[in-house]
């Protein structure tokens, strides 16, 4: 942990989000856990799941150029 989250920690601790802010930040993570856990479990429909990626695009050179 870095000094720049320590004082972040203390301005929180100074001045804490109101319970709408944390109320949002709960709602988020709730979303974002329920839609893991639906398509962890399968229930998650086909058609909004993505085709999985490699790290970097691989790139397609016109045969002309392949040179």
């Amino acid at each position: 942990m870095n000094l720049i989250w320590l004082l972040r920690a203390s301005r929180w601790a100074r001045n804490p989000p109101s319970a709408r802010t944390v109320m949002l930040v709960f709602g988020a993570i709730a979303i974002a856990v329920a839609i893991a856990g639906a398509d962890h479990f399968g229930v998650w429909p086909e058609w909004a799941q993505m085709e999985p990626q490699g790290r970097r695009p691989h790139l397609q050179l016109p045969p002309a150029a392949q040179r």
